[in-house]
């Protein structure tokens, strides 16, 4: 996983308040480097998922990154929290939760996940 560039534009969340800003400043960062404007609805769904399960399950907050090279838009969330599930089938339907996970893996091109100090960094990748 190559690393984000310096000068990438990123904001910190850390409470359910934050969640608004972090879909707007995802959207506007993704329309600004060229993403479709039906990608950027997806990937808007992707990190309000993401972002959300940090304030559930993490007991803190994290920090959002945006960025693009080579004909691909990148977008890291990064917190506290432990690795995250991917490669998981669709939850049943009858389940009441589990789909946030799958859901973000269909919505982007590419999801990787590493262990960072201090937590997670989920790197999420949609072709421009």
């Amino acid at each position: 996983m190559p690393d984000q560039p310096v000068d990438s534009a990123g904001m910190t969340y850390s409470e359910p308040d934050d969640l608004r800003s972090v879909r707007i400043f995802v959207a506007e960062q993704a329309r600004a480097l060229g993403l479709p404007a039906d990608r950027i609805d997806l990937l808007t769904v992707a990190v309000s998922e993401l972002t959300t399960n940090t304030l559930q399950h993490s007991g803190g907050g994290g920090h959002v990154r945006v960025w693009s090279d080579n004909g691909h838009l990148f977008c890291d969330v990064v917190d506290g929290g432990g690795p995250r599930p991917f490669g998981r089938a669709m939850p049943p339907a009858e389940a009441v939760r589990g789909r946030g996970l799958a859901l973000v893996e269909r919505i982007c091109d590419s999801v990787q996940t590493k262990v960072v100090p201090g937590g997670t960094l989920v790197r999420l990748c949609l072709t421009l």
